[in-house]
């Protein structure tokens, strides 16, 4: 390990106390940007957070012609002229590391009259796309991309005509695939329609609405059809980040004297799985001055040390928490008992294959870890033992590696930067709060 690019987390002792201002939703970041861009008037987001996922997302938008205007790190105010008003990039998009931002842009450039050129960074161009292109090219979309179109680097093709509605019957739940497929419907003649086998995220769902979309769900069946012009709303407040949250969730329940309290947290139904496990893990959790911004609901959480035990979870809440199972695995190192997470094979097309990254990585710090097919097997209570770790260039490992070491006998983390993709003030936090 090269220890110039390494991050040493010690044990914490006394635990974490304070209060956190979570960082603004990525989920929420990447849309409020993206459908601000497709009004002909001024849209004022603030919390948007500036972390480099969500500014590959801006400067994206800022190539399609739209006018972006920081007024600090994390406000900005949005202009775009109208739904035709985008204009053919001079230039490839970077998506950089964001799988969101690419699917979702598919979606929102399938229609267009022009030519676009996406490219990433290496993580991403191992990551297949044609779940998305599948429905998009059913629609009339034309996309080619490496190895079959399925791959990085990926070109959207002028439309020919325009995009017909479809009724698409999803082989899993996926916020990503469901939103490309609704945005590209509202360019599209007809209606368009997406069935999930459980409900994932519905972030896109409630924007869209909040820009005067009208949007038609029964179950798990969502459909909308072509809109002549969206109604920008005054501003959006992003959320803070439950997937950010779920680390500090997680390191209060599992660091004796913990006693956090994260404030402005968006709670949004399909996104708040990482609580009820926690919850049925024995943590102690509360939700306090719950209200509501831009369709969105928020609350304040406070969460303190508890003892956990094992739990067993899959099926239709794995989409509520898809990626929140890496830290979810870190609790339950700290647990009484085993805990078994099953139908979670998407974690083996993310930032890195999460479940062998988890199982390699964490049974470094305690042998207690079984890899499934589509989940994990892991047995609490063993000893936590310092060791040097790998993020895999994954955020989400880094920070929840950090996790495991501030609450075990510490970790060294090799290549830590990568948090700067969601969360640049992670380690930071963790040392501002240390009694």
């Amino acid at each position: 390990m090269e220890q110039q690019n390494a991050k040493e987390i010690t044990r914490v002792v006394g635990g974490l106390r304070g209060e956190i201002e979570i960082p603004g939703d990525k989920s929420v970041s990447h849309r409020s940007v993206m459908l601000a861009g497709l009004c002909d008037t001024p849209v004022r987001i603030s919390n948007y957070l500036h972390a480099a996922d969500c500014l590959s997302t801006a400067a994206a938008m800022e190539a399609l012609g739209v006018s972006v205007r920081w007024s600090d790190d994390t406000t900005l105010t949005v202009t775009g002229r109208g739904f035709d008003g985008l204009t053919e990039p001079a230039g490839i998009l970077d998506a950089g590391d964001s799988g969101t931002m690419l699917r979702l842009m598919m979606g929102l450039l399938a229609p267009q009259p022009f030519l676009s050129t996406f490219t990433g960074d290496a993580a991403l161009y191992r990551r297949p796309m044609g779940r998305v292109i599948a429905p998009l090219s059913e629609m009339g979309a034309r996309i080619a991309g490496r190895a079959g179109g399925k791959y990085l680097p990926i070109t959207i093709l002028p439309a020919e005509q325009k995009l017909h509605g479809i009724q698409y019957k999803m082989p899993m739940a996926s916020a990503q695939v469901k939103s490309a497929i609704l945005l590209a419907g509202l360019r599209a003649e007809g209606e368009t329609m997406v069935v999930e086998p459980y409900p994932s995220r519905d972030h896109t769902e409630r924007m869209l609405r909040a820009f005067g979309v009208e949007i038609r769900q029964d179950g798990t069946r969502v459909a909308c059809r072509a809109a002549r012009k969206l109604s920008a709303p005054d501003r959006i407040d992003v959320p803070g980040d439950i997937s950010s949250a779920a680390f500090w969730l997680v390191a209060a329940s599992v660091i004796p004297g913990s006693d956090l309290l994260l404030k402005g947290v968006g709670v949004n139904p399909t996104r708040t799985g990482v609580l009820d496990v926690l919850r049925d893990m024995g943590a102690h959790i509360e939700r306090l001055h719950e209200r509501e911004s831009g369709g969105e609901p928020i609350a304040d959480i406070r969460v303190r040390s508890a003892k956990l035990h094992g739990v067993s979870f899959g099926g239709a809440i794995i989409p509520r928490l898809i990626d929140e199972i890496p830290i979810l695995a870190v609790a339950a190192l700290f647990a009484d008992g085993d805990t078994k997470i099953t139908g979670a094979e998407e974690l083996r097309v993310k930032e890195t294959n999460r479940l062998h990254a988890v199982a390699a990585e964490y049974n470094k710090l305690a042998p207690c870890v079984e890899e499934l097919a589509d989940g994990l097997v892991i047995r609490g209570g063993a000893k936590i033992h310092h060791a040097e770790c790998f993020s895999y260039d994954d955020h989400r490992m880094a920070m929840s590696l950090a996790v495991a070491g501030a609450a075990g006998d510490g970790v060294t983390i090799e290549n830590p930067e990568c948090v700067d993709i969601s969360y640049p003030a992670f380690y930071k936090t963790m040392l501002d709060l240390q009694r």
